[in-house]
């Protein structure tokens, strides 16, 4: 059997890293087990999906890397299918027509709750034998509710919580489609993945009580229901549930603030499942270690600064070439025309960095004059340590421009001006980078050009 994998995004709001990891990990099993992944965009709620989210999830995930393949699918492209399928479910008499109106239910439930009773809907238009149906009402549209079983439970095999059983005396019956005829959520997930020929669910465990719902209309149809696997939440720093209400960012919003595709599918992929120990590992290792059976029970909290550490590892592991093509798109974002050295230059600065944002900003300062702060300003260009500056400059002229050849000139200028190394590599730093701390000074030179260093110096 082929392993095939969905995710299925409603496009209400902006997609957050809860959302996105319930796409890593249908899209890894499916690539760890050579087997396709869909994406399937769930738009039937048309007053709350926006054309904006969409673009969203598909840039998001086009970014990260978990490339589908087929789809996108949408449902409200699939209208006539799912009526198609409604009308075999009324042919074999699995669902009826219910006329009650929402007057009606509100009420119901309003009598049910004053008895402590579980709000449910009572069957009073589900046809039974021997029973007497009210009077039809007149011009009255009705809805599809599905016969839910009377007697017996509904279970499965949860790849993440275990085997999880459900009374059918706990569901009432599911209304699958609209007084227009427009199906509902549960009833279009099924068919879909039944078209779609989806043999495993992974996704967050928020939907485990549409599940039973889910295997009922599996078996209607004469289906065998895919293996599922409901993802525990995802919190915030503040341990509630991430979303955008509690502050959630946009997956793009990460991409655009310098972090690196591959450092968060690697933070993603240990936000609910683990590999031992092993906390800093490839996109193609993940791959080849993950399965379902190391998804946590319990929910994962995201913790922004752990990110920031996953993301400067790997962001020091890349090299200089592959940075500056990152951070050029940074730098143009604020019109500065970058040149050869800057490779050079992500190489010298990447150890001190946890994003290519902050990268950029390192490099900007080759690109553009800097302005140091008056307090660095007078706390290390004193009258006293002016002219070590200028007898640097001067020996400067001289001097070849490599690396090694400026550290001799460093090394001279301190011997005759009876200094430490601080004493004047701090206010050379802040005349050249605006800041008294920085690599080391002879490589931060090198990559200035030599008249730069001359006009920058000169004070």
């Amino acid at each position: 059997m082929t392993t095939r994998t969905r995710f299925a995004p409603s496009p209400t709001g902006f997609i957050h890293l809860g959302n996105i990891r319930s796409a890593l990990y249908p899209w890894a099993f499916a690539r760890a087990t050579g087997g396709q992944f869909i994406l399937r965009i769930e738009d039937t709620d048309v007053e709350r999906s926006s054309q904006e989210a969409v673009d969203v999830i598909l840039q998001g995930m086009s970014w990260l890397g978990l490339t589908h393949d087929e789809g996108p699918f949408y449902q409200m492209q699939r209208m006539d299918r799912y009526k198609q399928v409604l009308a075999q479910l009324q042919d074999r008499g699995f669902v009826y027509p219910c006329y009650m109106s929402v007057a009606e239910l509100d009420a119901l439930r309003e009598r049910q709750m004053a008895a402590k009773e579980k709000p449910r809907y009572d069957g009073t238009w589900r046809p039974e034998p021997g029973k007497t149906l009210p009077a039809v009402p007149a011009g009255v549209k009705p809805v599809w509710r599905f016969k839910t079983p009377l007697t017996g439970s509904v279970k499965w095999d949860d790849k993440v919580k275990g085997l999880i059983e459900i009374s059918n005396l706990e569901l009432d019956d599911l209304v699958i489609a609209r007084p227009d005829g427009t199906p509902t959520y549960n009833f279009c997930v099924v068919v879909d993945d039944i078209d779609m020929a989806i043999t495993h669910v992974i996704r967050g465990d928020d939907h485990v009580n549409n599940t039973p719902r889910q295997i009922h209309i599996f078996q209607a149809l004469g289906h065998e229901p895919p293996v599922y696997a409901h993802l525990p939440t995802v919190l915030n720093e503040q341990g509630e549930k991430l979303s955008k209400r509690t502050g959630a960012k946009a997956v793009t919003q990460f991409r655009d603030e310098g972090y690196l595709p591959e450092s968060m599918v690697n933070y993603l992929a240990r936000l609910g499942w683990s590999h031992g120990d092993d906390e800093i590992f490839s996109r193609a290792q993940f791959v080849q270690w993950f399965n379902l059976d190391h998804l946590g029970k319990s929910a994962a909290q995201f913790d922004e600064a752990k990110l920031r550490w996953v993301n400067a590892q790997h962001l020091k592991a890349m090299d200089g070439q592959a940075l500056a093509t990152l951070v050029t798109t940074h730098l143009s974002d604020q019109g500065i025309v970058t040149d050869s050295r800057l490779p050079d230059i992500c190489d010298l600065f990447k150890d001190r960095c946890d994003t290519t944002l902050a990268l950029a900003d390192w490099a900007a300062r080759f690109y553009r004059p800097v302005s140091p702060s008056a307090e660095d300003l007078a706390q290390h260009l004193t009258p006293a340590i002016r002219p070590a500056v200028q007898a640097l400059v001067e020996a400067l002229r001289t001097c070849e421009a490599d690396k090694a050849a400026i550290a001799a000139v460093i090394k001279q200028v301190l011997q005759s001006q009876g200094l430490k190394m601080p004493q004047l590599a701090m206010p050379v730093r802040v005349l050249l980078l605006g800041t008294p701390q920085t690599p080391s000074l002879d490589a931060v030179m090198a990559l200035f050009p030599r008249e730069e260093v001359f006009s920058r110096l000169t004070v």
